[in-house]
């Protein structure tokens, strides 16, 4: 098991492609399960999503992690419009991931203070279906720059211009 974890520490871009589902896949799993709770007015039904939008959301963050630390060895071997998209995909992540630890935030509270005020019950689940959906989409616009990197098939535009650079 230690030899593994050597292993995946030694390719941290490898890690970043096997966890980047998680923001993405689990998200939209539970923002369909606590739709499905709003509209059928269950509250442990809503809990369950939420706490699936919380492991979800705040899962980007080793994602992220993990692609900043592969950066290097990606860009080496990448072509000249697979940096562009590597360029484009660190870009989009370096914007939008403070978006996923808002999400990850309003879904504790959305299952803690309906707790001693259940009145926020509902204005809270709405604010995290709203912004849920938001984020999903956010994330889907990073991985679309992300699958153009390495797949040459999935290009089917020209590669973004270079971003100005963001200060590190």
């Amino acid at each position: 098991m230690t030899s593994l974890l050597r292993a995946l520490q030694r390719q941290p871009e490898y890690v970043h492609v096997l966890l980047n589902p998680f923001p993405i896949y689990g998200l939209a799993m539970g923002w369909i399960g606590l739709l499905i709770g709003f509209f059928l007015r269950s509250r442990p039904a809503q809990i369950a999503t939420l706490v699936l939008i919380l492991i979800s959301a705040a899962s980007a963050w080793p994602v992220y992690e993990f692609g900043e630390q592969g950066y290097d060895r990606v860009l080496s071997m990448s072509d000249e419009a697979g940096q562009a998209w590597l360029d484009e995909h660190q870009h989009r992540g370096e914007q939008l991931i403070y978006f996923f630890y808002v999400l990850a935030v309003l879904s504790v509270i959305a299952i803690i203070v309906p707790i001693k005020w259940p009145k926020t019950s509902l204005p809270l689940v709405i604010g995290t279906i709203l912004l849920g959906i938001t984020v999903l989409g956010m994330s889907g616009y990073i991985a679309y720059a992300g699958g153009r990197i390495r797949h040459k098939e999935f290009r089917t535009e020209p590669p973004p211009k270079k971003p100005a650079p963001s200060p590190r």
